[in-house]
């Protein structure tokens, strides 16, 4: 996910970085400094990338698949009619990670003495287990299925660039399940019947709607049921939602006591990453080594810091949370009064006598 970002956002007149032999460096800049920032403001972080993905997850890339071709088929056509806008918008979509820029990611982290695991399958679900373990303090995704992987602490935006200014969310599993009222089974009914990777969502079946089912019937199995039953729903032909359950339940990763999720963070290969980044890939050899000796510095220590020394977190004021409970309760108030002139005007309806022929 990292690495599509960077592809994708670091660039220069539209275009992604390259060296002079025309080998694409975006992702290797974006990485080689976003974890150096990481880094310096005290996080220890492991990269986990993806293995092959689950026979399940074929449909959902054969869907990916298709929105890349006919995102480059409007490129293509973008770059004959179209606005430097529309260039730029379809380019985006075209970007994919191939096995060269995962390749030479690895290469790249190794050289600065960061670790990194490659998972059997899906990264979210490898983080989720290292993250239960205590070998890491949260998973890092943008990937939601996350938690339903069992996570219990999912941080989301901390690859985002500090142009963006999004704070970083830090949401508590055991929080969550606490508000839902749900134990982990239910959450990940909850999840599968809102559309995962793994099945399709159900034509007419939002979050509220999701929710109020699986309170009500307990289990996905008893959903479906349900819905088999009532007809206002219809299932997708192929929705095999207790596979995928099992995919969330019992995914194929390392357990934490493997030897490959024995981590360390060692010093960086200062000449290695000049030979790597500046002598094959174009680098600035002052501003590599500059970068080694800080990265050097900041993993000697032991201790990790928390991370409101990444992004501070901002605190709402009194004022705010007033506001916010008045909105709240004047939305609340305004949707009393819609349904009682809806129901006034209803009755009204009902009561006025019909005309005859």
């Amino acid at each position: 996910m990292s690495l599509y970002s960077f592809l994708v956002a670091v660039r220069s007149d539209g275009q992604q970085l390259m060296n002079e032999s025309g080998e694409t460096t975006s992702h290797l800049m974006g990485m080689f400094y976003r974890t150096l920032r990481i880094v310096e403001n005290g996080i220890k972080p492991l990269y986990v990338f993806d293995g092959a993905p689950p026979k399940l997850k074929s449909g959902e890339l054969a869907k990916r698949f298709q929105r890349k071709s006919e995102a480059q088929e409007a490129h293509e056509e973008a770059k004959e009619t179209g606005t430097a806008e529309e260039i730029e918008k379809f380019s985006r979509r075209t970007v994919r990670v191939t096995r060269e820029h995962n390749a030479e990611a690895q290469r790249l982290l190794k050289l600065m003495g960061v670790p990194y695991i490659i998972a059997p399958t899906e990264a979210e679900a490898q983080c989720a287990v290292l993250a239960r373990a205590g070998k890491v303090y949260a998973a890092a995704s943008e990937d939601m299925d996350t938690l339903t992987f069992n996570s219990p602490v999912l941080l989301r935006h901390l690859t985002f660039s500090e142009q963006r200014k999004e704070p970083i969310q830090e949401i508590h599993l055991d929080k969550v399940l606490e508000g839902f009222g749900m134990e982990m089974p239910q959450f990940i009914d909850l999840c599968i019947l809102l559309g995962c990777d793994y099945v399709d969502p159900v034509k007419g079946i939002g979050p509220k709607v999701a929710f109020n089912l699986i309170k009500e019937h307990k289990t996905l199995d008893k959903v479906v049921e349900h819905i088999k039953t009532t007809n206002k729903f219809t299932l997708p032909d192929d929705w095999p939602f207790e596979d995928a359950r099992m995919l969330f339940i019992e995914p194929d990763v390392r357990s934490a006591d493997d030897p490959e999720c024995d981590f360390k963070w060692e010093a960086p290969d200062t000449e290695g990453l000049v030979k790597f980044l500046v002598e094959e890939k174009g680098f600035s050899e002052d501003r590599v080594r500059s970068a080694a000796v800080r990265l050097s510095k900041n993993l000697k220590s032991a201790q990790q810091s928390r991370l409101e020394g990444f992004f501070k977190p901002v605190a709402k004021t009194d004022e705010e949370k007033q506001s916010l409970k008045r909105k709240n309760e004047a939305k609340i108030e305004e949707k009393k009064k819609k349904a009682k002139t809806a129901a006034a005007e209803k009755k009204a309806a009902k009561a006025k006598p019909r005309g005859g022929a």
